[in-house]
């Protein structure tokens, strides 16, 4: 069993579902007239895989392509609520699928979107994320977002669950389990069997996967394990006619999760069509509600918040440091900076940062305590990572308003100054709270040890 979080993989559509009422036929075509009711949106893709594991109180990383158009917009602010999001850049619009539904029926969907993942400069926020993980969960939907980070993926030391898809990418080699649909594992397999247990034993050996769960519906799912017998894992009760939109998302993510805790392979198939069939039986994706979070509503991750803030005409104020031991110094400038915008982001040095300028012996509290410790303060909306000696590349993504600077700066002496000036923002310097210090707390507690 791992404590890590689950880190998802893969690509993220905006889902949308128009609900309504249809009980009468266009008057100049022999096609339903839907008298819409209701709009929901909701993620899919990775980002549902990636909701419903955070449904179940497991800490989630998602690694997802978002753009910059309203589909992407909007994608970002419902990802915000549930999950820690690495976004990796988005070539071209933001995948969307609209359904038009009346009566729990789907009579129409309309996909949109030409979006293609690429990798741009967080690779090695992906590869801390994959280092801290207690188990990775590949949702490929073909967009290039598995593809942008697959060199990645090798030799991990956790589960790693790979849920294909037919225009994606193949599988990694060793991964713990492989879990396409029945016509997904005759695409893999480069033909059709008449049989799906002869296919999941001919998928083994040609993934190099440790065990291969092939879903058959409401038929449950096939398992074989390398060098294991195949056995059909069946569903817990006869399932009942339902939207089956989302089903193998649920499998993969319970699977995951199960793993993830340390059950075996088996048990953790059997966990994850039990999961998949209660989903269907309560609706599918289309029961799906998720809330869009307004501005004040504190998105976990950095790049939501400065994106709702610019939608809503907020004043955006950031702040970087070490935050080493966080003392109260830290917190009277941390209020402070809130309290001249709308929302506050701290950009927190990395561990490896740290150690660059400080020295072996730094940081004393590791950067992810360091992020849940800033996270936990009223006056902290969101709060994000850098690698570098600086903070001009997270200023440069994020564009805050403001950059708030502790101490006797001028403005001009701080290295950040030109990306603050190239981004439009202003530098405000604050004043520092006297006999407050790291480094002079670090030496006390020494002399008393």
């Amino acid at each position: 069993m791992t404590d890590g979080p689950l880190v998802v993989i893969g690509d993220s559509l905006l889902d949308v579902d128009i609900e309504g009422e249809a009980d009468r036929l266009c008057p100049d075509a022999p096609v339903p007239v839907v008298c819409g009711r209701a709009e929901h949106r909701r993620p899919g893709g990775a980002g549902l895989s990636a909701l419903l594991a955070a449904r179940e109180g497991a800490e989630v990383v998602l690694v997802t392509a978002l753009g910059e158009d309203p589909s992407g917009q909007r994608l970002r602010a419902l990802l915000s609520g549930f999950a820690e999001v690495v976004r990796l850049p988005l070539r071209g619009t933001t995948s969307r699928k609209t359904r038009i539904r009346a009566r729990g029926q789907t009579l129409l969907r309309v996909d949109t979107g030409d979006g293609r993942a690429w990798r741009g400069r967080e690779g090695e926020r992906v590869a801390r994320a994959l280092r801290g993980a207690g188990a990775v969960l590949v949702s490929d939907y073909g967009r290039g977002t598995v593809g942008a980070v697959r060199d990645l993926l090798g030799d991990l030391a956790v589960p790693v669950v790979w849920d294909p898809h037919p225009s994606g990418e193949a599988p990694v080699p060793g991964c713990a389990l492989v879990t396409p649909s029945e016509a997904e594992a005759a695409a893999l397999c480069g033909q059709r069997y008449a049989r799906p247990e002869a296919g999941v034993r001919r998928l083994i050996a040609d993934l190099g996967a440790e065990a291969v769960a092939v879903t058959l519906g409401p038929g449950g799912a096939v398992l074989c394990r390398r060098g294991g017998r195949t056995v059909r894992v069946p569903s817990p009760a006869p399932v009942a006619a339902g939207d089956t939109c989302g089903a193998g998302d649920r499998f993969a993510s319970a699977a995951a999760l199960a793993l993830r805790g340390g059950a075996p392979v088996e048990e953790a198939v059997t966990a994850a069509v039990a999961e998949a069939t209660r989903f269907v039986e309560a609706g599918g994706a289309a029961a799906v509600r998720v809330p869009e979070p307004a501005v004040g509503e504190r998105p976990r991750t950095a790049v939501e918040l400065a994106a709702l803030v610019r939608a809503g005409g907020g004043r955006l104020i950031a702040t970087g440091g070490c935050f080493d031991l966080l003392h109260a110094g830290h917190v009277s400038l941390l209020r402070q900076a809130r309290a001249i915008g709308d929302a506050l982001i701290v950009c927190v040095n990395s561990d490896e940062s740290v150690r660059r300028l400080k020295g072996s012996g730094r940081p004393v509290v590791a950067e992810r305590d360091r992020v849940e410790i800033l996270r936990a303060l009223g006056c902290v909306d969101a709060v994000m990572i850098f690698d570098e000696d600086t903070p001009c590349a997270v200023i440069e993504h994020l564009r805050p308003d403001v950059w708030v600077k502790g101490g006797d700066y001028t403005g001009l002496e701080l290295p950040e100054a030109e990306a603050v000036r190239r981004t439009g923002g202003e530098i405000v310097v604050l004043p520092t709270v006297p006999g407050y210090s790291t480094t002079g707390l670090i030496a006390a507690a020494q002399g008393v040890m």
